[in-house]
């Protein structure tokens, strides 16, 4: 693996921690979790439309390139969405550890799952007992860790 590839998803981990208790921050000062989550996603749209500007090199699909994609590759927005609203709820009852583990928990049964399957047009990765005492041992270490 390149060690780049490694860091960068090191710097999402810890880009994702500190989303958390800064969109807390901001459901704090607006008062209103979901006018929070709607102002966090709109600095996002706006850094990635500056983005697209300046560092686009793909054409553009046409309207009628985009009508012809299936409607559930849409709903990855729908993931954030539920993603952002939910931390900016909970977070503050849960801790950022806590929620951070259970996210990592989550996410490696739905990875696993995902690569045992082939699901989403990933390559088959089969479930191995050495993948599942990782899983296991991860699931300890989240309940260790919620144990406080």
């Amino acid at each position: 693996m390149h060690w780049f590839f490694l860091f960068l998803a090191f710097l999402i981990g810890i880009s994702n921690t500190v989303q958390s208790g800064v969109n807390a921050q901001l459901r704090e000062s607006l008062n209103n979790p979901i006018l929070a989550a709607i102002t966090s996603f709109s600095v996002g749209l706006i850094i990635l439309v500056i983005a697209f500007a300046c560092f686009n090199q793909n054409p553009v699909p046409t309207i009628n390139d985009v009508k012809q994609i299936s409607w559930t590759k849409f709903t990855g927005g729908i993931f954030g969405a539920f993603y952002v609203v939910t931390v900016v709820f909970i977070v503050r009852h849960i801790g950022p550890a806590n929620l951070i583990c259970l996210v990592i928990a989550g996410q490696m049964i739905a990875a696993m799952t995902i690569d045992h399957f082939g699901f989403q047009g990933f390559a088959v990765h089969q479930i191995t007992l050495p993948r599942i005492a990782g899983a296991v041992l991860l699931v300890a270490g989240v309940y260790l860790i919620l144990k406080n």
